[in-house]
């Protein structure tokens, strides 16, 4: 069992501290290490997930692999031997949590494909049997499977909720072009993530991507199809109108929702038991669609 909450590397800069993850910079290249922490509702728990940020990092190195073909990604590589000099005196801490990475410009869009009705999607769909400007048919439930995967763009926030937005608004962002480009890798790759997991007993609802510049050439960069950014259901048991038990964080949602806590700091402990069905989460759909137990 890891755990690692902060890192410190000395003498490297620290270019920005996300809620979970750190970023180095090395000029050209990034480090990227995934930690331990957790975020919900907005606020990073002061508990860590012990081993989370190995998960993140080992399967969206995974799934770059496996999704490579459609489109290039950022990663260098994970191998800490290969890293440069003063990193490798850290491999303790970074290794198994930890990438290089190729400097990307990063479009300001989340890119989200969904495929069933959850989320924010089922709250805005409530209210106007629409997601993101794009009407659906009536009467869907609660994790309805949809018609046909619909690629549902959002503004990135610096803090707070990102926002839905329609096709339109992301092509006013990043130009139409570029916003058509971008809506059909993110499709093509969640085809090949849904075909795939299907094959393991796992649906997945809807997923995030952020794409980036490298070499005026798209990227995918962040993270690829891990629990903090995509709703794995398994298939067994599904059954639309409730919403579906998932491998993600959703477990300390419903925790913190029946605390009755307001989501304003301050932030409160997570129990043992909470931390450790978290963890036994994150582990579980990591073997599953890996096939292997983390390294």
């Amino acid at each position: 069992m890891s755990t690692i909450y902060k890192t410190d590397i000395p003498d490297v800069p620290l270019r920005a501290r996300g809620k979970v993850r750190d970023i180095y910079d090395l000029g050209e290249r990034l480090l990227i290490v995934s930690t331990d922490r957790l975020s919900a509702f907005d606020h990073v728990l002061p508990d860590p997930i012990p081993d989370k940020g190995r998960v993140l990092n080992q399967l969206s190195c995974f799934w770059f692999g496996l999704t490579s073909g459609i489109v290039r990604n950022h990663l260098i590589t994970a191998d800490v031997d290969s890293f440069p000099r003063p990193l490798r005196e850290h491999a303790g801490m970074l290794q198994g949590r930890s990438m290089l990475v190729r400097k990307a410009e990063m479009f300001p869009i989340e890119c989200v494909a969904r495929g069933y009705l959850a989320g924010s999607g089922w709250k805005e769909y409530r209210e106007t049997e629409a997601i993101c400007g794009m009407a659906l048919p009536s009467g869907l439930k609660e994790s309805s499977p949809l018609p046909e995967p619909i690629f549902t763009p959002a503004t990135k926030a610096e803090s707070g909720h990102d926002l839905n937005i329609s096709f339109d608004e992301a092509a006013r962002i990043v130009g139409w072009e570029t916003a058509t480009h971008l809506r059909d890798l993110t499709l093509a790759l969640f085809k090949r993530a849904t075909d795939y997991a299907g094959g393991r007993g796992v649906l997945l609802a809807d997923t995030k991507f952020e794409f980036g510049l490298v070499d005026r050439k798209i990227v995918l960069a962040d993270e690829a199809l891990t629990p903090d950014s995509s709703r794995y259901w398994p298939a067994e048991g599904y059954a639309p109108g409730r919403p579906q038990p998932s491998w993600d964080k959703q477990f300390v949602r419903d925790y913190l929702e029946r605390m009755g806590w307001n989501k304003q700091p301050p932030v409160p402990s997570l129990p043992d038991e909470i931390v450790d069905g978290t963890r036994s989460r994150y582990l579980e759909i990591f073997r599953i669609l890996t096939g292997r137990e983390l390294q």
